[in-house]
């Protein structure tokens, strides 16, 4: 007998129905995978501010006299002086340095909190529970109970200082603030997964909706300058700024390192998968993540395979065709001695090979000042 597993829904998903979303299954869960169009969710996220339903993701909270020290042998980050306020972008590994998953650990006075993947939040909780055994640390899921809303683009802090009645202008990027508003918990962070400046909403489930004539204002009076996006700006916008993505960039079957991501790993503090990783640091990194720029307008997908001189070096993660730069831009593995920016290889694509020039990343980056 076949046992179908249920699709779950966020709260807002009778509303990005009726507003024109195209649902799709992603990890699970039914999301809009756009509302218009991904290009235009695209360029209005550049230029504007978009809303990302983002609920999905895993929210984990974490309490206990021991949570600091845990954490700091769990994560990559160090954590050892943490203080309230601030969040970590980091990976938890493995013993033998796999990526289980890439996180955002935030400390708040009272608890630590844990943002993962919607894929990995199972994996990651048992994880936390079989690490944490005999130690003074508590774990709670508060994904269904929470909501959380992504506000991504140039003018999302001006409209968020009007939305949260906050003067977030100050608030730097990875820290957050926590407040109470019609006796609900909300948490802003600045953060985001765009390549732009944004802010991402905690609120408690069942008042999400009350927050929505504030976000795109009334159907007599709408906000033009918020609009609703879905994952496909999502990914397209993720990859102009060479952010990871789980299941592409970064997998249990390599570590922190190979995937490009050595900035959020400390080496110099014990962590589960410190010494596999310091290991291959010493002995070099046999492939690395490279950005490629394409010849022509067809997109890499992932796994196509990467030549150089007519012999495989590597794989595609993730490729599209860039709607900002107007370009087909690749993320791949290749063979560490032809990661050379400026190095010229192919790309298989069916049965013909495209020409790809390795190029520095990310592809895009915000103009300074926006």
């Amino acid at each position: 007998m076949t046992v179908t597993q249920t699709v779950q829904r966020t709260p807002l998903y009778d509303t990005h129905v009726s507003m024109g979303g195209r649902m799709v299954d992603f990890a699970g869960w039914d999301l809009p995978i756009c509302f218009t169009s991904i290009n235009e969710e695209h360029a209005h996220t550049r230029t504007a501010c978009s809303v990302f339903d983002v609920s999905h993701m895993g929210r984990l909270a974490l309490t206990g006299k021991e949570c600091q020290s845990f954490l700091d042998r769990l994560c990559t980050r160090n954590l050892s002086q943490a203080e309230p306020g601030r969040s970590y972008y980091s990976h938890i590994c493995n013993e033998d340095g796999g990526i289980l998953d890439d996180v955002i650990v935030s400390r708040f006075e009272k608890r630590w909190g844990i943002v993962c993947n919607a894929s990995n939040r199972e994996k990651i909780t048992n994880w936390i529970v079989q690490q944490s055994k005999g130690l003074d640390v508590s774990l709670k899921d508060l994904t269904t109970t929470t909501a959380m809303l992504a506000l991504q683009g140039p003018k999302t802090l001006e409209l968020a200082n009007e939305i949260t009645g906050k003067d977030l202008s100050g608030l730097k990027r990875y820290r957050f603030i926590e407040y109470s508003y019609l006796i609900m918990k909300i948490s802003v962070y600045r953060c985001g997964y765009t390549g732009e400046d944004g802010i991402e909403v905690v609120v408690p489930a069942s008042a999400i909706k009350m927050m929505l004539p504030k976000l795109f204002g009334t159907k007599g009076n709408p906000n033009p300058l918020i609009k609703p996006a879905g994952l496909g700006a999502r990914d397209t916008l993720r990859i102009e700024a060479a952010m990871p993505l789980y299941g592409h960039e970064l997998s249990e079957d390599w570590d922190s390192l190979t995937a490009g991501q050595s900035w959020c790993v400390d080496l110099e503090k014990d962590f589960i998968g410190a010494d596999a990783m310091r290991k291959l640091r010493d002995q070099g990194l046999p492939k690395q993540m490279v950005g490629l720029e394409l010849d022509g307008k067809r997109i890499a997908r992932q796994h196509y395979k990467v030549f150089a001189g007519g012999k495989e070096v590597g794989e595609v993660t993730s490729g599209t065709l860039s709607p900002t730069l107007g370009k087909s831009i690749a993320m791949a593995f290749v063979k560490t001695g032809e990661a050379e920016v400026g190095k010229t290889l192919e790309v298989e694509m069916g049965s013909k090979r495209t020409g790809a020039t390795v190029v520095k990343l990310p592809f895009y980056k915000r103009p300074k000042g926006s």
